[in-house]
């Protein structure tokens, strides 16, 4: 089988999480989907993506496609375990990476901690200049940069960033100082700013470099390390990563642009959520991502989840490649509860991550977490969680909350774990809230979309609080990251930096930019190890008023279009966001982005719960009847095994549904109903 027939045969997704990863096998000639769960190996991720490849008991040898999820990169980033990495720069502009953008960690006071992802001790500068039309001022001295790089070299750079001012604008002096740098560096990571962001903003360009730069290494050397464990059991074929814009791009080249691979992990489950929300019939919904270590949101409208070159990972961190805009809090089953120095309970953002992990897990835990207080209110069954090495007890959870909460606190253990409930959901609320009220948009007019292996747990709470109407827990909320990894669409982004008024555009120029872009995204793709279905292009431009900072991304309707469309189009863009028309101040053209989509075959997501084993009646379903705690009070519960569902169940709340992956809580009043797919819908009482 060639590598390009590989995505009609067996596929694994595999999504590498903070605690669990996960993989979702599909076999189409069979129609049997298998599933793995498995604790992520924090020291090497390799090893539990070839144990969850293990646990669906079909060789790793007969998989024709693996597709990858992996927070690799993220984690060395947000942890700072950074390989050791040297800039080059213009002269006079080594520190514009460390001044950023006259921002402070903490708004109030003098505190806080910043530290550029380069020391300034690795930023070296050598002479050349362009000015912003392109121009050549001052030449590249091309001794001055060998002497520079040979220092580099011997303080044990590992990789290597040149980054000159306005090589967006001309890019021959990073050109050819990569060229002469690829004489020199003893590996293949040099980064220029110019290939990897083509726009305007040194301290935003040059960060994203100095991170691609600074993962490069380790990406490189964990997708080797993969590879020689798949290779070592039989699978001798390429295999696919996905990218933080929800695209995937073979693992040959994955490395060449590392940074784009940051918030792989939580992309995967933006995809899977919009292509299974767009088979239920909801356009719009939030989705709502909770695991073992954080809580990932974002927004899909009209069937298309938001993509923004604006990302900022954490403070003075841009990394203004595309990404799927999910915005992350510190909250998962995870995180830990505690009592602060007022008093006040507080949840997160410190996880007890998968070692030592919940105390319910029996791996040492000794903090309460959300996933304890789950138990204690017996949303949790504690003979059904998965890895757990030694049982706890959850009388002895619910006295560890008494005696490190609740005492302080005047609550038993019960109410202490209510409280820490109450709070957990709170702080997802306000996540929410920062990806639809902060935007503009209406809670009431989306669905809820909830997944993860907590997610459906507190997704009816959460639904509750923002006055969300609906909803949806798809077939295999736990592995939704990884199902995610097996629907998504190959992709690849473009910006190029225009920067002009709009009233001067040259119209053939900009339709020459957006049609050079889309031929190369169609190469690109042409090169991949899947072909796609079809190919689709979208285009959009970053505007702003002359005058203004912030952009607003506007879609564009082809590669050809009039000075006069793009106005109407930034006017209409404009009015929808902040409910203001201001046709008096000329507007500005400052980006054009292309994304070139080669969409895959479509899969059936029916099979994802195997059809054979439902029963024919609810109470045929029901394993059950627990008490499980709700505002205060204890109240007899009915407990479902989910897998077995009538397919057109119809359940009022309050009720539980357990599955391998994930267990799901119908509050008091809800009204749940199942579809064609398997996904669970939930009208939320009002």
């Amino acid at each position: 089988m060639t590598e390009k027939e590989a995505a009609d045969g067996i596929v694994a997704g595999i999504d590498v999480g903070g605690t669990f990863t996960d993989l979702l096998l599909l076999e189409p000639d069979s129609g049997r989907v298998r599933v793995g769960k498995v604790p992520t190996t924090v020291h090497n991720q390799a090893f539990g993506v070839v144990s969850a490849l293990e646990a669906t008991g079909r060789p790793i040898s007969e998989i024709d496609l693996i597709v990858h999820g992996t927070t690799t990169t993220t984690n060395a980033v947000l942890e700072r375990r950074l390989a050791r990495t040297g800039m080059i720069t213009t002269a006079g502009f080594r520190d514009v990476i460390e001044l950023g953008r006259r921002t402070r960690p903490q708004p109030y006071g003098m505190t806080g901690v910043f530290a550029p992802v380069i020391p300034r001790n690795l930023r070296l500068e050598v002479s050349e200049r362009l000015e912003a039309s392109g121009k050549v001022r001052i030449p590249l001295d091309e001794h001055g940069l060998r002497t520079a790089i040979g220092r580099l070299i011997e303080e044990g750079c590992e990789s290597l960033v040149i980054h000159f001012l306005h090589a967006y604008a001309n890019p021959a002096h990073e050109l050819r100082a990569a060229e002469i740098a690829r004489e020199m560096w003893p590996n293949e990571h040099v980064t220029t700013g110019h290939s990897l962001l083509s726009e305007a903003r040194e301290f935003e360009r040059g960060v994203t470099a100095a991170v691609n730069a600074s993962v490069q290494p380790i990406l490189k050397r964990y997708i080797g390390r993969l590879a020689d464990e798949l290779r070592s059991r039989g699978y001798g074929r390429d295999f696919l990563v996905m990218n933080g814009n929800g695209g995937m791009i073979s693992a040959r080249f994955v490395t060449e642009e590392a940074a784009k691979t940051v918030m792989s992990g939580p992309a995967s489950g933006v995809m899977a959520a919009a292509y299974t929300a767009r088979r239920a019939g909801f356009a719009n919904v939030v989705t709502y991502d909770m695991g073992g270590t954080s809580t990932d949101v974002a927004l899909i409208r009209n069937a298309r989840p938001a993509v923004s070159n604006e990302i900022e990972i954490e403070y003075a961190m841009p990394i203004h490649v595309p990404m799927v805009d999910v915005h992350t809090v510190g909250a998962g089953g995870g995180s830990i509860a505690r009592i602060d120095d007022a008093g006040l309970i507080r949840v997160g953002p410190e996880s007890a991550g998968a070692t030592p992990g919940p105390i319910c897990y029996g791996r040492g835990g000794i903090e309460p977490t959300i996933s304890d207080a789950n138990l204690v209110l017996g949303r949790l069954n504690p003979n059904k969680l998965l890895a757990v090495d030694s049982p706890v007890s959850v009388g002895t959870v619910a006295q560890i909350f008494e005696d490190r909460i609740g005492r302080r606190a005047r609550l038993d253990g019960v109410a202490a774990a209510g409280a820490v409930l109450r709070l957990g959901n709170l702080k997802m609320a306000g996540a929410i809230r920062m990806v639809s009220v902060a935007k503009g948009h209406d809670p009431r007019d989306f669905a809820l979309f909830a997944f993860g292996g907590a997610g459906p747990l507190h997704a009816c709470a959460l639904a509750r609080e923002l006055s969300i109407p609906r909803v949806i827990v798809p077939a295999r909320p736990g592995i939704t990251n990884a199902l995610g990894c097996v629907v998504a669409d190959m992709r690849h982004d473009f910006v190029r930096t225009v920067n002009r008024p709009v009233a001067d555009l040259d119209e053939g120029l900009l339709a020459a930019i957006l049609n050079e872009q889309a031929d190369e995204g169609r190469a690109l793709i042409a090169k991949e190890a899947v072909r796609p279905e079809t190919v689709r292009v979208m285009h959009s431009a970053d505007m702003q008023f002359v005058g203004q900072t912030h952009l607003i991304n506007v879609s564009l309707p082809g590669a050809t279009v009039s000075r006069q469309e793009v106005q109407t189009l930034f006017e209409q863009a404009y009015f929808a966001r902040f409910k203001v028309s201001l046709p008096e101040i000329r507007a500005n053209l400052v980006n054009l982005n292309t994304s070139v989509i080669g969409e895959r075959k479509q899969i059936d997501l029916s099979v994802l719960i195997d059809p054979a084993g439902r029963e024919a009646t609810l109470d045929a379903a029901r394993t059950e009847t627990r008490p499980a705690w709700f505002d205060g009070e204890w109240i007899d519960t009915p407990v479902y095994a989910r897998e077995k569902l009538p397919l057109d169940a119809h359940i009022v709340g309050p009720a539980i549904l357990e599955q391998l992956d994930a267990t799901t809580v119908i509050e008091p009043g809800d009204r749940a109903t199942g579809d064609a797919d398997g996904n669970i819908i939930i009208e939320v009482a009002r």
